[in-house]
């Protein structure tokens, strides 16, 4: 037996890796998405979101692309950056990829204008072209931005042929500004704070109802331990319910009190 068949579970409720069936549409979650919604079908060229580590940015831009791409308004691509090397060249052949345009050399003048004739395509259709961009906090590099701020010049008479909505932490901004033309083309700007301690206690019940918890598992108290030294941040608030559900297995707790709580946050090296 596992703490899922112990505590009436037909799912892992708390998982660290983004699970759209598990998403809770807080307050702010839920105006960051009309937020991003409504610069894409605007086309304001570019929009960023900055949160901090564990915040939620990644499922909101997994929620903002499935959004998009069950319209037939929107082209969709979604890059997500896993390093700082890579270069203003890779970029731009990964950008015209997404949409279909394949580049035989690295010459940058020839990729640009293919990509321009694919967007100038994909308006005549009556699409819209949207590159959500996550862990956009990597792309360090000036040059990135200029190159950025470049597919940016391409426009027609009614607004941008191409928008950019970057997903990363606050220090992005700070990468933008390397370009400064570029930073004051951001339209749109969302920050994605931690959770209040109401929101928390209800992130938790909606991913225990979720995975099949009929019953409250919680108590108030723990939700609220939880929430001091999770900071309110989804991925901490994961990683604490999932080792206490774990502990309170091997001791056979019925209910999750904020003594079970307290005990395992100091196991985790939190308590400090």
């Amino acid at each position: 037996m596992d703490y899922e068949n112990y505590y009436k579970l037909t799912l892992h409720p708390f998982s660290s890796s983004p699970d759209d069936r598990f998403y809770y549409d807080s307050p702010q979650h839920s105006k960051a998405i009309v937020k991003l919604t409504h610069a894409a079908e605007t086309m304001v060229g570019l929009a960023i979101l900055l949160g901090d580590i564990g915040t939620g940015k990644t499922t909101l831009s997994r929620i903002v692309l499935d959004n998009l791409t069950s319209s037939d308004d929107f082209e969709v691509a979604l890059l997500v950056i896993i390093h700082s090397e890579i270069t203003p060249i890779w970029l731009l052949k990964k950008i015209g990829n997404q949409f279909g345009v394949e580049s035989e050399n690295d010459e940058r003048v020839e990729i640009i204008s293919n990509i321009y004739q694919q967007l100038t395509q994909l308006k005549e259709e009556g699409r819209k072209a949207v590159v959500l961009i996550d862990e956009a906090n990597m792309l360090k590099n000036k040059d990135i931005m200029e190159e950025l701020r470049g597919l940016l010049n391409i426009q027609f008479e009614e607004g941008h042929l191409i928008t950019f909505i970057l997903f990363g932490l606050p220090e992005m901004e700070d990468y933008l500004k390397l370009d400064k033309p570029l930073y004051q083309r951001v339209s749109m700007r969302i920050r994605l704070d931690a959770l209040a301690a109401e929101s928390t206690k209800k992130y938790i019940s909606h991913r225990l109802s979720v995975a099949g918890r009929e019953s409250p598992l919680f108590t108030d108290e723990a939700m609220d331990i939880i929430h001091t030294y999770s900071k309110g941040k989804p991925r901490m608030i994961n990683t604490i319910c999932d080792n206490v559900l774990l502990e309170g297995y091997l001791l056979k707790k019925p209910l999750i009190d904020e003594h079970l709580v307290r005990d395992v946050v100091q196991d985790l090296g939190l308590s400090e």
